[in-house]
């Protein structure tokens, strides 16, 4: 074996000791993809797991480092730098003590999401999401001593999503034990033991463990809660260095609060000319403040119920697979799933979100769309929303990057934000290139999102670096975004509830922008279109950094 193959072979076990790393500090995430080895688990949130996690993550970066400073140069090595990093600077930034809400990154709302996902093929996986469910009990008391930690340090949750995530707990607690969707899953082999079983435990283990942690919201933590003029990072000890950790894991780039700050503004003042010929068309009005009132006020905007949402979710996904094979030389080998948001969720969760498929093919990539309150919810959002998520924003990225084979495990699942959100909201102006939406009040809804995604990067280090009040970040979005209230103000919650995540769209976006255009101009007539896209989705998900150097090297 020459030295280069064993300073190559290094690197594939050292993102293999970094992939069981992660996933033993975070194994529902390994079950979901349908990697075996964890399914009886639940993360250990105690200081002590999360400092030994730390102290490993910094060692397998700086020798990740090492390894790409002696091959010269290693797209696996600088994955593995990057990702062990963000490992790190999560941790550091102790979102298990402040962080309560009702939406997935919160610790109740995270299993009540992502439980019922959980595929049963076997009895040995059955049995295992017994001892999992078992668990958790120990898990949120866990959580529960973080919180108390926190509230000791100062780190406080907000009070408005302390009060959200006990609304949500009040309504899983309600359900019916026969609608408890921790009991949804249907095993393949039909045991009534297990059924019988799995019911006991959540009746008699599961929702008292989840009544005993809402108490502690009400007895300990709601009253200590941060008002809404002080919801943001920058208002807890240590603020200021916890929101740029999580710049970095979300953007993957070193910028700075300002510098997102006033790409946002610049982008926002940009979208006026857009906002002005696009409204002349449709309302014969030029004029912003206008359209955005038609937009927001007029009824034909609005859904008639959720079965109207759903089917239009589905013609747009069906709409843009046909057109596909165009613009991209490989897609995904199973088709993307529309179905709603679980009714228990559905209050707090986003417009919609995408969930990739299990690597054993298990469980299809599907899109969520929420059609909580669907005659409040704007129809010309749809389409926009549907390309982002499904075809051929998420879907396609996500879906690809769980069938290349040949690369490494790590590679095909890092969690890379910047680059996942920024497709996708690169594919939301594909869409238009691709001829995807269906009217010009379709094409509201793509810049609608520019504002949008814009206006996060104005809005997230607004309340995170520069003490924005809840109230102005809402009013920042009304005055500058055709969304509706309901919509903004489940946005601003999620940005203060998820530091850094909504940064990571734009930023993504303007990376593979630019990428692209530089491959355009410097390969002329030699550019391909379906080329381009498949080497983006080819290397799987890579920071930005990596990404521009590989779109450079490449020669069509």
């Amino acid at each position: 074996m020459t030295t280069a193959d064993q300073v190559n072979g290094d690197v594939l076990a050292l993102a293999e000791e970094l992939l069981a790393l992660q996933f033993d500090a975070e194994p529902l995430s390994a079950t979901l993809l349908g990697l075996p080895g964890h399914d009886d688990r639940l993360a250990d949130v105690s200081a002590d797991a999360e400092q030994a996690t730390r102290a490993a993550a910094v060692d397998i970066a700086s020798r990740a480092d090492a390894l790409d400073e002696r091959l010269g140069g290693d797209v696996t090595a600088k994955v593995i730098a990057q990702q062990a990093g963000a490992v790190v600077d999560r941790i550091d930034a102790r979102m298990v003590e402040y962080t309560v809400t009702d939406i997935f990154v919160g610790p109740a709302a995270s299993l009540l999401t992502f439980l019922p996902m959980v595929v049963l093929p076997d009895a040995d996986r059955a049995a295992a999401y017994l001892t999992r469910l078992r668990a958790v009990p120990a898990h949120l008391a866990q959580v529960g001593a973080r919180h108390r930690a926190g509230v000791a340090a100062g780190r406080l949750p907000v009070r408005r999503l302390v009060d959200s995530s006990i609304a949500h707990l009040d309504r899983y607690l309600a359900t019916d034990l026969a609608a408890d969707p921790l009991l949804a899953q249907r095993p393949a082999v039909e045991d009534q033991a297990f059924l019988d079983e799995r019911e006991r435990v959540v009746a008699e283990v599961v929702r008292p463990a989840f009544a005993a942690y809402r108490q502690l919201l009400v007895d300990e933590i709601a009253a200590v809660g941060r008002p809404d003029d002080r919801p943001g990072l920058c208002a807890l000890p240590d603020g200021e260095a916890a929101y740029a950790a999580l710049s970095r894991v979300h953007t993957t780039t070193d910028l700075s609060p300002d510098e997102l700050h006033q790409t946002g503004l610049d982008i926002i003042a940009g979208l006026r000319a857009e906002y002005a010929e696009l409204g002349q068309r449709v309302f014969g009005t030029a004029d912003q403040a206008e359209v955005f009132h038609r937009l927001t006020t007029d009824p034909a905007m609005r859904w008639r119920d959720a079965d109207e949402l759903l089917e239009h979710a589905r013609d747009a996904i069906a709409r843009a697979e046909e057109a596909a094979p165009r613009w991209f030389g490989r897609m995904p080998a199973q088709a993307c799933r529309v179905e709603p948001v679980p009714a228990a969720e559905a209050p707090g969760a986003p417009a919609a979100y995408y969930m990739p498929p299990s690597l054993d093919g298990l469980r299809a990539g599907v899109y969520y769309a929420n059609t909580d309150r669907a005659h409040e919810r704007d129809r010309f959002l749809a389409e926009v929303t549907a390309f982002h998520e499904a075809v051929p924003g998420h879907h396609f990225q996500l879906a690809l990057a769980m069938e290349l084979t040949e690369l490494p495990l790590l590679r095909r699942l890092a969690d890379v934000n910047a680059y996942a959100e920024g497709w996708g909201l690169y594919t939301e102006r594909l869409a238009e290139e691709m001829g995807l939406y269906s009217d010009d009040v379709a094409r509201f809804g793509m810049l609608a999102m520019d504002s949008m995604r814009a206006g996060r990067l104005v809005v997230d280090t607004g309340l995170h670096a520069k003490g924005w009040s809840r109230e102005r970040a809402v009013s920042y979005l009304r005055e500058n975004t055709p969304l509706s209230l309901l919509e903004i103000g489940n946005e601003v919650d999620r940005y203060i509830a998820y530091p850094g995540q909504a940064l990571s769209y734009m930023v993504g976006r303007l990376e593979i922008q630019r990428a692209r255009a530089a491959a355009e101009v410097r390969l002329g007539a030699d550019f391909d279109i379906r080329a381009f896209h498949d080497l983006v989705l080819g290397g799987g998900p890579l920071p930005l950094k990596v990404l521009g150097e590989v779109v450079a090297e490449w020669r069509g």
